[in-house]
């Protein structure tokens, strides 16, 4: 498997060992929720804050960068912002411009590009246009025009004909991916995940319907970068958490010292406790870039390959980034598998059940016994979350600290 990027190192950077005493705000983590609140505070509260990353750059798993073709590519998999929250977008929109991209998807089933969520195009696709428009039919009359329908709800249905249509989504553009993305059946996979996967009873062939989506016009990097430019930020990169913390008799150390300011923790809660209950489980990506001279590979930003092949889906990053480079353009396959805990392996999506939850919670009840210490994000909270969410909750975060 060939790759244009290689697993991102986590030595112990040469800010590590830097004194912290004159900050009052320690930030854990430069993704998209730390970078929000170290700017609040900086710039609202006129705070001294100081961000540490693991990482030898900013913008999390949104980290965008250049590949060796000129194509503009997102090292951790695909990221499209959508959102309907205002404050978000206008947040956002201090730092940067937007390439008024929207996602579409398509689903390879034996050569057949469907549109997923699947709609009433690809109804008629599938089934062709006499078939496709009495199952379409028959949907809007039992759901309503415009209506999103779950494929679980969809298979409770008795009618033959709503039947038919849950057995075809669920064979063909279901059962499949999910068993490769999960690594268990769909059964074993929580509802949250498969409440993701509806019939659209509609021609909008989007796969968000958000008011606004996009990406930023000069990449997600370049956005948490202007974020962070603040006389009242330092960003140390380099630095793992887990190397500098220590936690006892009610207190925060930092390079064996008292710290006695505001932690912002985004990272996971287990392995900064050492994993003393057991690690947290998660499925992880691999992914396997290739550069192709041609202008164009797939029809659509992303394909899923619902019924055949190892990876899950490929990416065509040009698509996204409405990138002019003619005669060249970067893919992306993703191959899911099992996290392993302690590793070079990224933590993508948080695998919920009510054991892991529990799990979550305990190490929850540790960081809440630390003063001043706040976890936020998908890893700190083990939920998985949208990235307008996550600037969503690091605004109420900011705005709470601030008040108080």
């Amino acid at each position: 498997m060939s790759s244009t990027t290689e697993p991102t190192p986590r030595p112990d950077g040469p800010g590590a060992s830097a004194p912290v005493s004159g900050a009052d705000v320690l930030v854990v983590g430069a993704g998209l929720a730390g970078s929000t609140i170290a700017r609040e505070l900086a710039e609202r509260g006129g705070r001294r804050v100081v961000v540490l990353e693991a990482r030898q750059h900013v913008a999390g798993n949104a980290y965008d960068v250049v590949d060796e073709a000129g194509v503009l590519i997102h090292q951790y998999g695909p990221h499209i912002f959508h959102t309907n929250n205002q404050r978000v977008v206008e947040y956002l929109s201090r730092f940067t411009d937007w390439n008024g991209y929207s996602h579409e998807v398509l689903a390879n089933v034996h050569g057949l590009f469907l549109p997923v969520p699947v709609n009433k195009i690809s109804l008629r696709l599938a089934f062709g246009k006499q078939r496709g428009d009495e199952l379409i039919a028959k949907l809007v009359g039992r759901f309503g025009d415009g209506e999103k329908v779950t494929i679980r709800q969809l298979r409770e249905e008795s009618d033959a004909d709503l039947a038919e249509v849950a057995d075809y989504v669920y064979r063909n553009v279901f059962l499949t991916y999910t068993t490769k993305q999960w690594g268990v059946g769909p059964d074993e996979v929580d509802e949250s995940v498969t409440a993701r996967v509806p019939v659209f009873i509609s021609e909008d062939c989007r796969y968000f319907q958000d008011a606004h989506q996009g990406l930023p016009v000069d990449g997600y990097t370049a956005l948490v970068q202007c974020m962070l430019e603040h006389p009242g930020i330092e960003v140390r990169l380099g630095v793992d958490a887990r190397q500098v913390f220590e936690f006892g008799d009610g207190e925060v150390r930092v390079g064996g010292e008292p710290f006695g300011g505001t932690v912002i923790y985004t990272g996971p809660l287990d392995e900064l406790f050492g994993n003393r209950f057991g690690s947290l489980p998660y499925r992880t990506l691999d992914f396997d870039f290739e550069t192709l001279q041609q202008d164009r590979f797939q029809p659509s930003g992303t394909v899923n390959y619902t019924v055949s092949e190892d990876f899950t889906r490929i990416t065509e990053f040009k698509h996204l980034t409405r990138q002019d480079a003619p005669g060249r353009t970067t893919i992306v396959r993703e191959f899911p598998r099992d996290y392993v805990p302690d590793s070079t392996d990224e933590a993508y999506y948080p695998i919920i059940d009510p054991a892991n939850l529990e799990l979550h919670g305990r190490y929850a009840e540790l960081a809440s016994e630390l003063p001043d210490f706040h976890a936020i994000g998908r890893l700190a909270e083990y939920r998985y979350f949208n990235m307008d969410q996550v600037v969503a909750r690091a605004l109420k975060l900011a705005d709470r600290l601030l008040a108080d």
